[in-house]
């Protein structure tokens, strides 16, 4: 087939573009003008759309759903190549997929302190952020990861302080940034590839990613304990010295 008529057969209408990935018009242009999203390809006096609009509106939505700032998704997005395919861009979509399936659950404050049977203060606040255990958000609400909060609160009874809890979510997320870029760099290398050549869609990596989500995290505790245990031989031997 006349890759010119395929590319055209590709192309869709604004109103077309909207229904694919369910946002508004005012939305499109929006994202367009802040260059989340590349202009629309003209025919004549008439705007067109790609598989690559869609695909880079389906991030912008996905990295919505994680709570990314527009600020954050203008420099989450920057760093994707302009050149990227659809499939490349659906890549990251599956490796932002969420790693636990618990969702959080959004309460007030006053919920919140009811949930808790406690009234917490601003440093219990705090502590319980640093563990990405209770987040605010821009509503005045809070995001809870329920069954973690029994373990925060047992944490605060013990009088963990806030200054190490912050301390090591600083740890977790420099080391994690990395993991994540690593991982990423391996799917988009290594199993990424295959799948295309074979004609699979990026839902089947998805599918793929989903199912290797214990085992990562299963092999992720496994490392941490196995290092734990070499750092504390590591530093009985030296206090033996």
């Amino acid at each position: 087939m006349d890759e010119s008529i395929e590319s055209l057969r590709e192309l869709l209408t604004l109103d077309e573009l909207t229904n694919r990935v369910g946002l508004s018009v005012r939305n499109v242009r929006f994202y367009t003008t802040k260059g989340l999203v590349p202009p629309p390809i003209r025919r004549g006096r008439s705007g067109y759309y790609t598989p690559d609009h869609v695909a880079r509106l389906e991030l912008v939505q996905e990295l919505q759903t994680h709570g990314f700032t527009l600020a954050a998704i203008e420099r989450y997005l920057s760093r994707i190549p302009t050149d990227a395919t659809p499939e490349d861009i659906a890549l990251h979509r599956t490796m932002l997929a969420p790693w636990q399936a618990e969702a959080p659950v959004e309460m007030s404050r006053t919920e919140l302190d009811r949930r808790t049977n406690r009234t917490l203060s601003d440093d219990d606040l705090a502590t319980l952020a640093a563990l990405g255990i209770v987040l605010r958000t821009k509503r005045g609400r809070y995001q809870v990861a329920v069954s973690q909060l029994s373990v925060g609160l047992g944490l605060l009874d013990l009088g963990f302080p806030t200054e190490a809890a912050l301390a090591a979510a600083d740890v977790y997320a420099e080391h994690g940034r990395q993991i994540a870029k690593e991982l990423h760099d391996l799917f988009r290398t290594m199993v990424w590839p295959l799948y295309k050549e074979s004609g699979a869609p990026p839902e089947k990596l998805r599918e793929v990613v989903e199912r290797l989500k214990p085992l990562s995290i299963a092999s992720l505790v496994q490392a941490y304990e196995s290092a734990m245990d070499e750092t504390k031989r590591e530093s009985i031997a030296q206090r033996a010295r």
